[in-house]
């Protein structure tokens, strides 16, 4: 039996809702593909990404808005997928984001029993028969991160990154906000799925390769 889940939104109806709007999305998308990195056994990264939620930074405005860091934050993970977004009011900040996996999902043996795609600022995975880990796991490994990129050198840097390679990121999680009314907010944590279980990160530094845990 065909199974699927989705990292974003945990509402089934969502998920439908995601398939049906495709076709239309799908011209203001550019989705990458190709694994770079050598297949290795078991986890190619270990560890959490971390959060320091007592670092502070003040405010700032960028191309407009509000930008508010709550959390220093960095990233280590293996690039799942990435997609370009040129449309929508969340491009004009963010046009990048990558599913990145940690542990269990940047290994190999279960990444190859699933098949992940990226759509309307949603990671979708799904599975054939039992999934490879506990739905849960799945979860609390992997993550949708929206990218907004605090330079140009670091937007370049995010337009190289493939599927398959181990990336390093850091800077900011961050909620955002506009002159009208308009917000943008950030996960708190990685063990939450749904609708706002996204990250969006202000990326000040990109680091690409790396093989080993």
């Amino acid at each position: 039996m065909l199974r699927a889940a989705m990292v974003g939104s945990s509402n089934f109806k969502l998920l439908l809702a995601a398939a049906a709007v495709a076709v239309a999305v799908y011209a203001c998308i550019d989705q990458r593909s190709g694994y770079n990195a050598p297949r290795l056994p078991g986890a190619v990264v270990q560890g959490e990404p971390e959060q320091d939620d007592r670092a502070r930074r003040a405010a700032f405005e960028h191309k407009g808005y509000r930008i508010e860091p709550f959390a220093r934050f960095t990233v280590r993970a293996r690039l799942l997928a990435a997609a370009s977004y040129r449309s929508g009011r969340e491009a004009d900040l963010s046009p990048v984001d990558f599913a990145l996996g940690w542990n269990d999902l940047s290994n190999d043996a279960v990444l190859d029993r699933l098949q992940i795609s990226q759509g309307n600022r949603f990671y979708f995975y799904r599975w054939q028969g039992q999934p490879p880990v506990p739905a849960e796991v799945i979860v609390r490994n992997s993550a949708n991160m929206h990218l907004i990129p605090a330079s140009a050198t670091v937007a370049r840097a995010l337009e190289q990154a493939r599927p398959g390679a181990v990336v390093t990121l850091r800077g900011w999680l961050v909620d955002v906000s506009a002159p009208d009314g308009w917000q943008w907010r950030s996960s708190r944590t990685r063990t939450d799925s749904g609708a706002g279980a996204c990250e969006v990160i202000w990326v000040e530094d990109v680091e690409l390769g790396g093989s080993g845990v």
